[in-house]
């Protein structure tokens, strides 16, 4: 299965990117390849597109299906596992978003808030307190609002991301309507 030089490109570059994004090269390009197949693959499909070993496959989709990313499929008549990404770039972006929130931002707000419950035992970790304290409202004003947009249609979502620096005028109205200036 020859890829396209197009093809090719967006694979090579996902792998860059799921280096920088804290998976392996191949899982990135693995995942670039069913992100574009038209069809779901197989492993030996993916083996074979990408030159990488059965087992290196195996792995790596199965670090994709941790993720939520892939999702296995069967053809009838066919025993192999086939794979496949969500269709819809705004559920993929969903998923990418819970998964960051359950791996990196949960862990750091249950750290934040037991630290914050511990004594300071002197004036630096009065101010290091201070500053966690700060963080934690950050990250907590933050997945706040991303749990009350989680559930907005893509539609509005887009409609919401494209408003951009006309939210601040639109604060600012509302602001004067209530009298507030």
């Amino acid at each position: 299965m020859p890829l396209s030089p197009q093809t090719e490109r967006f694979v090579l570059h996902f792998g860059e990117m799921g280096s920088r994004w804290g998976v392996n090269r191949t899982v990135g390009q693995m995942y670039a390849l069913l992100f574009l197949s038209s069809r779901p693959l197989n492993a030996d499909d993916i083996a074979e597109a990408l030159g990488f070993s059965r087992s290196n496959v195996s792995m790596g989709l199965k670090e994709l299906q941790s993720w939520r990313l892939v999702r296995l499929v069967h053809q009838v008549g066919d025993r192999r596992d086939y794979f496949d990404t969500p269709k819809d770039v705004w559920e993929i972006f969903r998923i990418l978003m819970e998964e960051k929130r359950r791996r990196e931002i949960d862990p750091t707000l249950t750290l934040l808030r037991d630290t914050l419950l511990e004594s300071p035992s002197g004036e630096s970790e009065v101010y290091a307190q201070r500053r966690m304290k700060e963080m934690l409202e950050l990250i907590e004003l933050t997945t706040g609002w991303f749990d009350e947009v989680h559930d907005l249609p893509p539609e509005t979502l887009k409609r919401l991301m494209s408003l951009g620096t006309k939210v601040q005028k639109v604060l600012d109205f509302a602001g004067k309507l209530r009298g507030r200036d």
